[in-house]
């Protein structure tokens, strides 16, 4: 079984094998035994757990890299006269959120989905890469309040 204990953040694609869709919560990893989209197994060990961003790579210990693509997850895409409005309650309730000029997009999430209706909101469900935005304090996921 291959090993990984470091990610790569800017690959030239020369030492690339393989790579590995993973959807939002899926890349955010430790310690975990995963499989590449070509079926190569390896052991993520790190020092400390990462939120991962498509494009950055495993590299495993025979220097082979497995580059993170974002995998197509269910999302809603909201959209309304008031989006601004909108976002603030997603943010209120820590939702990881991927804000573009005339939608957002957020993991599926019924009651969340009824919320934005009850705001005047439209929302579609869609099938899609989720990137959202990071954490402001420079940390990535805003997963706690330790500031």
């Amino acid at each position: 079984m291959l090993n990984c204990f470091n990610i790569i953040d800017q690959t030239d694609n020369k030492n690339i094998k393989d790579i590995i869709s993973l959807t939002y919560d899926q890349r955010f990893i430790r310690r975990k035994k995963v499989k590449s989209d070509n079926g190569i197994e390896f052991l993520v060990n790190l020092s400390e757990t990462k939120s991962l961003n498509p494009g950055q790579a495993f590299e495993l210990d025979n220097l082979d890299l497995i580059k993170v693509h974002a995998k197509v997850e269910k999302l809603l895409e909201i959209k309304g006269n008031n989006l601004m409005q909108i976002i603030w309650h997603v943010g209120n309730r820590h939702i990881p959120c991927q804000i573009e000029k005339d939608r957002v997009l957020i993991q599926f999430d019924k009651v969340i989905g009824d919320m934005i209706l009850r705001l005047g909101g439209k929302i579609h469900q869609v099938k899609e890469a989720f990137n959202p935005e990071g954490g402001a304090y420079g940390m990535g996921r805003t997963h706690g309040h330790k500031h």
